[in-house]
């Protein structure tokens, strides 16, 4: 469902704030008193069970090897400068840091931290804290924040209550934005030394919880700070409601199914449309003791697709990208593997304002492309462009002879059943790396399909550790990569398609993209003061992301399905912005009877 907001214009005042916004006003007042998607009134008390599939080697999320990382630390554990209101695109509120402050340009910012801060031992929060994590972020921390706080000019401390930067030049006007949801580690318990290796040391934080116990790899504990020092401040009323919080691990999905199934787990997202069509009629479901359901998700929807590692030479052209992509049947796959339940994507920010999709380019994008000409197809600029619609039958040969005719005009040509490169007579060969076995279902399926115009693409199932560590190498030909999608991109777009991150080792930029047209609409859109600058700008970086076909796009549901213990309750809406819904932890959520 598409979405549109009002926003106000934004505010030259230079004095202290209590929240701050990407673009207009804060929807909440100073005196604001909860959430609006929360449950001021939510009792407290109980255990929450949950689980994921994969392991953990880490409890640090903030370093290079975050990947690995066990879920349910942020947010928990550790804590933000300032905090997101999720019913908002891009809105931020005080929590550590008490309060804002900017100019209009937002090339300066000082933050003015709460008296009241603790870390979980009782310790105070400080400047030097503050301080001493943006230092060691900017250095060792992970390659998003490193090329972020490289950005910042200065950084000083006033007084142990005071934190300012000096932003000047950076051009970005969410700087600000970003630096407030830096996350706040204590100096005297951080070992800056070993802050790059994998660890299972219990950490310190500021939050909710502490870790209580761990069992590597398969479990981690989570227990109630009875001394959270910010229980009462009005951006944390009716969250984080359970006095306990169990993460289990589990290797494979069939067997986290089956745990949620006996009532060992509280709380599934489902991602299985097989599974959610056909087997949620087990006893717990008709007692009533469990319940399923679904609802919309407000925010765009992301892109999943086969990922093009164009670092590889194969790759390099892209008529081949775009000819394999034709190949993809989504029609019939979605038909006889996952029931009609799923759309085909066609943005990088479906469903959205901010999806090119469908709509001709306005003047303000025309004039942001003016310096890059044919950057963006006509198709796409024209918003007439869309994936290949096959008819369905699995026999289709219409996208296998649109395929076969860009291929030849790229010089490459069929020979004794294979596409071979005419001028290099090496065949057409790569490898599809996958980490479960639904990946893997979906992979041979397109593998045979690129069979039929002589593409010999080989499947390859890969454990859960040597799939982050390939992926963070970029040690792949293709592989299925995720990029979520929300209502305000932005910094984090840098690591994900910029130029600097095409080499930068554990970046999201799977697929290597080094294009001067795209760094150029992630800066406009940073640069942008006024919300209609924005959409154009995201419009347009779509557009660019499109015409590279670095991504064969795969498909999306309207809505998230979940199915959870009747034990739990929630509150009456969900966030309009919250992607997952819930999070990872069901933070307003609660126990009926604790």
């Amino acid at each position: 469902m598409a979405w549109a907001l009002t926003f106000a214009p934004a505010s030259a005042e230079s004095g202290p704030r209590h929240g701050i916004a990407m673009h207009g006003e804060p929807a909440l007042p100073e005196n604001f008193d909860h959430l609006p998607y929360a449950n001021p009134d939510a009792p407290k008390g109980g255990r929450l069970t949950v689980a994921f599939q994969g392991t953990f080697d880490s409890l640090n999320p903030f370093n290079l090897k975050a990947g690995s990382t066990a879920q349910g630390l942020n947010t928990n554990v550790f804590q933000t400068l300032m905090t997101r209101s999720l019913d908002e695109p891009f809105t931020l509120y005080g929590l550590i840091a008490q309060t804002i402050e900017t100019d209009a340009t937002r090339e300066h910012v000082t933050f003015h931290l709460d008296p009241g801060a603790r870390f979980s031992d009782g310790s105070p929060i400080r400047a030097e804290d503050v301080r001493f994590t943006f230092e060691l972020l900017k250095t060792k921390g992970r390659p998003q924040q490193r090329a972020a706080y490289g950005m910042v000019r200065s950084v000083e401390t006033p007084d142990e209550l005071t934190v300012r930067y000096d932003l000047t030049g950076s051009g970005d006007r969410e700087m600000p934005l970003t630096l407030a949801l830096m996350p706040v580690l204590s100096k005297a318990h951080t070992d800056a030394d070993r802050f790059a290796d994998t660890s299972l040391e219990i950490p310190l934080g500021s939050g909710p919880y502490v870790v209580a116990a761990v069992r590597p790899g398969e479990s981690l504990i989570l227990k109630r700070n009875p001394d959270y020092w910010a229980r009462d401040l009005p951006i944390h009323r009716g969250l984080f409601n359970f006095d306990e919080i169990r993460i289990e691990y589990f290797r494979d999905a069939a067997s986290l199914y089956e745990a949620f199934k006996g009532g060992i787990v509280d709380y599934r997202e489902e991602t299985s449309p097989t599974r959610w069509l056909t087997s949620y009629d087990f006893p717990a479901m008709a007692s009533g003791r469990m319940t399923r359901t679904q609802e919309p998700l407000g925010v765009p929807k992301g892109m999943v697709g086969f990922t093009f590692n164009t670092r590889r030479p194969l790759f390099s052209d892209v008529r081949l990208r775009e000819a394999l992509g034709l190949m993809f049947d989504f029609e019939w796959i979605d038909a006889k593997l996952y029931g009609g339940l799923y759309r085909r994507t066609k943005s990088f920010f479906d469903e959205s304002e901010l999806a090119s999709a469908g709509r001709p380019a306005s003047a303000r994008e025309r004039e942001l492309l003016a310096p890059f000409p044919g950057a963006v197809r006509a198709d796409i600029m024209d918003g007439s462009w869309h994936p290949n619609v096959s008819d369905g039958s699995g026999r289709d040969r219409a996208p296998a002879r649109k395929a076969l005719a860009l291929l030849k005009a790229a010089g490459y040509v069929i020979s004794d059943g294979a596409l071979v490169n005419r001028a290099t007579g090496r065949p057409v060969a790569f490898e599809i790396m996958v980490v479960d076995r639904n990946q893997e279902r979906l992979a041979l399926n397109y593998a045979d399909s690129l069979q039929r115009i002589g593409v010999a693409a080989s499947v390859r199932l890969v454990d859960e550790v040597q799939y982050q560590r390939r992926r963070q190498k970029f040690d792949f030909d293709m592989m299925i990569g995720t990029w979520l999608a929300s209502a305000s991109p932005g910094n984090e777009q840098r690591s994900r398609w910029g130029s600097a991150s095409a080499n930068q080792e554990a970046s999201f930029n799977l697929a290597g993209v080094a294009s001067p047209a795209v760094d150029a609409m992630i800066a406009a859109m940073l640069a942008a003061e006024s919300h209609e600058d924005f959409v154009a700008a995201v419009r347009t970086y779509d557009r660019l992301l499109l015409s590279g076909f670095y991504i064969v796009p795969l498909f999306h549901a309207p809505d998230q399905w979940f199915a959870y213990s009747t034990d739990l309750a929630r509150p009456q809406r969900s966030a309009q912005f919250a992607a997952p819904l819930f999070g990872a932890t069901l933070d307003t959520w609660w126990r009926k009877q604790p």
